[in-house]
């Protein structure tokens, strides 16, 4: 056996149900597939059932531990040389695993002890997942850094370290074990044991034809969530990895300032209009100052949601026309805010905890991951 798959799964049945679906039609079939049932209420036995006579399936289910330690869990129950971490919301197209047999049997994937591949949005995704998946790999708002999934838009190999992600990444498994696998970080986890990687002396790289498709999150409270553990977790690894953070993982910290002080900045200047307009009065002698206030308030709510609404305007257009769709343009505005935005505060959260307090990772944030 050369591969093994392994899925760490969470009340997720559904999507399970297509990722096996997917698995079942690739070209290239020298693979097992290692689904760990991480406590679940609504279990996906039954959905595993119908592919047992179709794919190398083994079903595990165990105690909520997060899925750093349910990969861990899969990783030491596998047979593979090769371990393939998956994310239960992805969908695999066809020649994925064809691709990846492809390049890991090349000279240069011969060297490579880990690597990753990108993602995109499949047509049948709704206009939500659409909105957020532009969000997660536009150049306006992640700088396309994630982006590139699709077959007619491959993104460039890594020139630079590359850093895999839980989501869609492999490596080989007696690196996995040497390096003991994942830690029990509950979020971040995945770049964490990528950093470990790297900072082996173990080389990982970018496969881009190992793309697939990822449905992220189904509405824009859990993507919230979602992208304001990741901005806690980037505070999380500076600390556990000095040196790594970059001013890129600061942007989204430094636009949500942006945005916050733009907002305190028309709510004054709409507070200075309708000040000038209760008092606002013109005669015969001329008008007082009420009505000067008035225009001088609405030329500040104008200068602080110019900036806004024309970002707003290039997020809508450029969404539009990727997605050839106007509702799915008009979704990424509030998308691309909440990706920046959610980002953003936890960041905020983070630093002021880990930094300023100087609290522990596992006592500050109890209530998000450690439970």
């Amino acid at each position: 056996m050369k591969y093994s798959i392994i899925v760490p799964v969470f009340n997720r049945p559904d999507e399970v149900d297509e990722l096996l679906q997917s698995l079942a039609a690739q070209s290239y079939k020298d693979f097992e597939v290692i689904i760990v049932e991480d406590g679940s209420e609504n279990t996906c036995k039954d959905v595993c059932d119908k592919f047992a006579d179709i794919l190398a399936l083994h079903y595990y289910i165990k105690a909520n531990s997060g899925p750093g330690q349910s990969r861990n869990y899969g990783a030491e129950r596998a047979k593979g040389e090769w371990l393939i971490i998956l994310d239960s919301d992805v969908v695999l197209p066809r020649e994925y695993m064809r691709a990846v047999e492809n390049y890991l049997s090349s000279s240069e994937g011969k060297e490579v002890a880990a690597w990753g591949g990108p993602d995109a949005s499949h047509p049948s995704f709704t206009p939500v997942q659409k909105a957020i998946s532009y969000s997660m790999t536009s150049f306006f708002t992640t700088g396309g850094i994630r982006g590139g999934g699709s077959s007619k838009n491959k993104p460039k190999r890594a020139l630079d370290k590359f850093y895999p992600r839980s989501f869609n990444m492999g490596i080989r498994r007696d690196v996995y074990l040497q390096l003991g696998g994942f830690s029990k970080m509950r979020f971040g986890e995945d770049i964490d044991f990528s950093y470990r990687i790297v900072e082996a002396g173990h080389r990982a790289q970018l496969i881009p034809e190992a793309w697939l498709w990822h449905k992220r999150r189904t509405d824009f409270r859990k993507f919230f969530r979602q992208v304001y553990n990741s901005g806690i977790a980037r505070i999380n690894l500076e600390k556990r990895h000095p040196g790594t953070m970059k001013l890129v993982h600061m942007l989204p910290m430094v636009f949500t300032l942006g945005v916050v002080f733009l907002s305190l900045l028309a709510l004054i200047g709409i507070a200075m209009a309708l000040a000038g307009l209760y008092s606002a009065y013109c005669g015969p002698s001329g008008c007082n100052m009420g009505l000067i206030v008035t225009f001088l308030g609405g030329a500040v709510v104008l200068t602080a949601l110019s900036p806004l609404l024309l970002y707003s305007l290039l997020l809508l257009v450029d969404s539009a026309i990727r997605n050839r769709s106007l509702s799915v343009g008009l979704l990424s505005v509030p998308a691309a805010f909440v990706q920046l935005m959610g980002y953003g505060f936890g960041f905020l959260e983070a630093w002021w905890k880990r930094m300023v307090l100087r609290q522990d990772e596992f006592t500050a944030f109890e209530k998000n991951f450690y439970k």
